[in-house]
């Protein structure tokens, strides 16, 4: 079983660590993404999740169905509460894991360190506490896999409507 490359509206980016010099971005995926590759694989009837808990972690079973097999063959993560809606975020990350887990958006594992200069920001200020902050949104302009490696990415600003970050492995030529 193999799933396709997520394309680059699929992929999210938020913002990891904000300094003086700029930030540090991180790329993911989120539930619905995942739950569209599965419908688009094994069709709805084909896949199933599930939820528990273990010693008070929620864990989540993602299990798709083999047809060579005749039965289902599932992977089991646990997920990490969210800030908003801790529940519900524990209850998405869990699922998010899994897919990882049967090999869904993997590619995120390669993607190179991002990190966009304060110049290419417009959102970045120190806050009333003193530490930096940034406004920003960020999104992925285009996005190239090779092999299940990212070879090819470009981060744009939404705010400015700018490409502020590159990635091209030698070897694989320069992103149009």
């Amino acid at each position: 079983m193999a799933f396709r490359d997520l394309t680059a509206n699929e992929i999210e980016v938020r913002v990891s660590r904000i300094t003086n010099a700029g930030v540090e971005l991180l790329l993911y995926k989120d539930a619905r993404t995942d739950m569209s590759i599965l419908d688009e694989t094994f069709g709805v009837m084909g896949w199933r999740d599930s939820y528990q808990s273990i010693n008070g972690e929620l864990f989540c079973t993602i299990e798709v169905w083999d047809e060579q097999k005749s039965q289902w063959i599932g992977k089991q993560s646990n997920g990490s509460p969210s800030n908003m809606e801790a529940e519900k975020g524990r209850a998405s990350d869990a699922f998010k894991r899994a897919g990882f887990m049967l090999g869904i958006g993997r590619e995120l594992y390669t993607a190179p360190r991002i990190f966009v200069y304060a110049d290419k920001c417009v959102k970045l200020s120190q806050g009333k506490n003193g530490k930096m902050q940034c406004y920003d949104r960020f999104s992925v302009a285009k996005i190239k896999v090779v092999d299940g490696r990212i070879v090819g990415l470009a981060i744009r600003n939404d705010d400015t409507g700018k490409v502020v970050f590159t990635h091209v492995e030698d070897g694989y030529g320069k992103e149009q």
